[in-house]
């Protein structure tokens, strides 16, 4: 199976199944000499891991993750760096029922098409289960962007029609300690507890919702991105497309920008009020301009579709086209968003840092 590396110097590839031993990713292009708190990586992957509240699902993983090679004495070497995340509570059992028909809206049928064999535990590398090593790759292109001072926040900024107001412009840390005390993971408190009751009211009902979550990435110097096809947003964009149940990514004004006249949406140019460099009076181009970081905070939203396996009989057909009933079983999310905040701030490190290390290169 191709598609398995994504970047091109802070280049990953990651593999395992969602019911196989273990998911783990190789890390190539890390720099030599940056800190590998693994408290830090674990503290990433603890975000995201299941079984954490009541609003995810309830399937038991610690995800441990265990460095193989590319680390001595806590600091990257410049070697390829492994990372292996063990499997642990597996029910296989829990997907005997689906092995001959087709999941409505999951990838059973589009695998099974393309390659002529499926694993149908829990979808296998269709998995969500996935994105566990990608956090653990994305917690160390964090480290090593915190070395440039570099901050990344998300948070869930919407769940079904539920939205929060705007972040305000202050120290991330403190928003972090607003989203780290609540288990939607929600910047507003007020805001939170309205989505933790609409999605344990949705999880009762045997049902899903589909929410959003917003990115800011501050402090990112001006020129990443590479003009024409790997512009910076339309990287982000990929490694947001990428995420399992992702449908929708903008950034900046994003949809709503196509309603402004250009008299509104233009962002002027004034002397930074740090005392060098520019500034913007508004930021609609979300801190990106042809493609390329303008030093402005990048803001994006990303979009995330109600997960496909509810707890209802619903109607599909089976492997040779017959008619067939698929049972809700097993253990799922009934919302993902609170647990794809740490996948979100993972793949946006992973693009700054590739491209940060890309614009080094051309520099010299």
């Amino acid at each position: 199976m191709a598609g398995n590396t994504f970047g091109h110097l802070f280049r990953i590839s990651t593999f395992g199944e969602s019911h196989g031993k273990a998911i783990g990713v190789i890390i190539d292009g890390c720099p030599s000499n940056v800190d590998i708190d693994l408290e830090f990586i674990q503290a990433e992957l603890d975000k995201r891991r299941p079984g954490q509240s009541k609003i995810t699902t309830q399937r038991k993983e610690s995800d441990t993750a265990s460095v193989l090679s590319g680390v001595f004495e806590g600091k990257s070497t410049g070697t390829s760096l492994a990372l292996l995340i063990p499997n642990e509570d597996q029910r296989s059992k829990d997907y005997d029922h689906n092995k001959d028909i087709f999941r409505p809206s999951h990838a059973d049928y589009t695998y099974q098409e393309k390659y002529g064999i499926r694993d149908y535990r829990g979808g296998g590398r269709s998995s969500a289960r996935e994105t566990a090593a990608r956090v653990a790759a994305g917690a160390v292109a964090k480290l090593f962007l915190k070395q440039k001072g570099i901050e990344i926040f998300a948070h869930v900024s919407s769940a079904g029609k539920v939205d929060a107001p705007n972040l305000p412009s202050e120290d991330l840390s403190k928003l972090l300690e607003i989203r780290e005390s609540n288990i939607v993971r929600c910047a507003d408190p007020a805001t939170a507890n309205e989505m933790i009751e609409l999605i344990d009211s949705v999880r009762k009902d045997g049902d899903t919702i589909g929410g959003k979550v917003s990115c800011i990435i501050r402090n990112c110097p001006v020129g990443l991105g590479e003009p024409v096809f790997d512009k910076l947003h339309a990287d982000l964009g990929k490694a947001m497309l990428s995420i399992n149940a992702v449908h929708g990514f903008e950034y900046g004004s994003g949809f709503s920008g196509s309603e402004m006249r250009g008299s509104e949406h233009n962002d002027i140019f004034r002397p930074s009020e740090a005392g060098s460099g520019v500034s913007t009076s508004t930021n609609f181009s979300g801190g990106i301009q042809g493609g390329i970081s303008n030093g402005m905070d990048i803001t994006f939203r990303v979009a995330f579709k109600p997960v496909a396996t509810i707890m209802h009989n619903q109607q599909t057909i089976d492997k040779e086209g017959n008619a067939a009933e698929i049972k809700g079983k097993g253990r799922h999310d009934p919302c993902v968003v609170p647990r794809a905040v740490a996948i979100v701030e993972a793949m946006a490190a992973l693009v700054i840092a590739d491209h940060y290390l890309r614009q080094a290169a051309y520099q010299h």
